[in-house]
């Protein structure tokens, strides 16, 4: 079956996004995932209720808490009980940078991308199309490239907000906006599970190439750079259908899952594996903090609380109860004072 094939029969869960296009970037990564999961080492049938090694031990349900409340969570972060708190983050968190979030009805990703003139709307994220024809993709990464033309979130600071308090386990994100790192998550605490647009490779020799280069070549002169090496096209490194997931995701989730003491979901379906299963990896008495706008995924059990909402309102009225909400506000300002 070919990539073509398998990210066509992803459009089940294809969320439709609104004429930003920053979105499609976002809604491609989630059909690359679901494409590219069954390559990854980590194997994806861990759950929660059937934990499979020693790594996942569960404790018996008579010792968990009779309910778990966002205000039991609120007073755990103020009286710092939680040291590694674990995030899973989707597009959802960057609808007020702009970005629209998969599921918005109206105009979706194949409607919006027929000016590119494309064979099938995937090929736009598509190495092998990108290897024969990348003026699409520059064309469409002069207008998307992270930190040019849109500004962290209040819950992009508010992972950022965590960092510097120092209980960030890490920040599992689906997105490749790069919102995260220009709030301020420190790359350390950062899993960008589809990649980011800070550093550059070669598609053919995989050689290194200088990321402000690539990205001076793409918005400025509006080309795909050349390798020095091979002479193959460069692109950043974003994960395009034909290739795999960074290998830190695997590297680093069966840590994180282990040690995490709180889980916060932020803005996401729960739909596209691996990352969608991150929140049943964790031990049965973690508990496990929903903010979005559906409840989805396995939420609901009694140490799980759902904020239903935007991401911004809920990470706002969370910070109000622990006491944060003045730090919140300050990195905040500081990032949309950026140039």
């Amino acid at each position: 079956m070919n990539f073509r094939t398998l990210a066509t029969s992803s459009t089940s869960f294809l969320c439709t996004c609104a004429s930003n296009n920053v979105a499609f970037i976002n809604t491609c990564s989630s059909l690359r995932s679901s494409c590219l999961q069954n390559r990854l080492r980590f194997n994806c049938k861990h759950s929660r209720s059937t934990p499979t090694t020693q790594l996942y031990q569960t404790r018996d349900a008579n010792s968990l808490p009779e309910k778990t409340t966002i205000e039991t969570i609120a007073e755990s972060l103020r009286s710092n009980a939680f040291k590694k708190v674990l995030v899973v983050s989707g597009a959802g968190v960057s609808v007020s940078a702009g970005i629209p979030d998969f599921r918005s009805p109206g105009s979706g990703l194949y409607d919006n991308l027929h000016k590119y003139d494309l064979p099938y709307p995937e090929a736009i994220f598509d190495v092998d199309f990108y290897n024969q024809n990348p003026q699409p993709f520059v064309t469409l990464a002069k207008e998307i490239w992270p930190g040019v033309n849109y500004r962290p979130t209040l819950t992009h600071c508010f992972f950022s907000l965590l960092d510097k308090k120092g209980i960030l386990r890490r920040v599992y994100t689906q997105n490749i906006d790069g919102l995260e790192a220009v709030a301020g998550v420190t790359e350390e605490k950062l899993v960008e599970c589809h990649g980011h647009f800070r550093s550059s490779a070669c598609i053919k020799c995989r050689t290194p190439f200088d990321a402000e280069v690539c990205q001076s070549t793409m918005i400025e002169q509006g080309e795909a750079p050349k390798c020095n090496s091979c002479g193959g096209s460069v692109k950043p490194d974003i994960v395009f259908f034909g290739e795999v997931m960074p290998s830190r995701f695997s590297d680093l989730v069966h840590y994180d899952v282990a040690s995490s003491d709180l889980v916060i979901v932020l803005g996401s379906s729960l739909m596209v594996a691996p990352v969608c299963n991150i929140p049943d990896w964790v031990k049965s008495n973690v508990p496990r903090l929903l903010m979005n706008r559906d409840l989805v995924g396995t939420f609901g059990k009694v140490n799980d609380v759902f904020m239903e909402g935007d991401c911004d309102d809920s990470v706002r009225e969370l910070c109000r109860l622990v006491g944060w909400e003045d730090e919140l506000d300050a990195i905040y300002a500081s990032t949309q004072s950026q140039t």
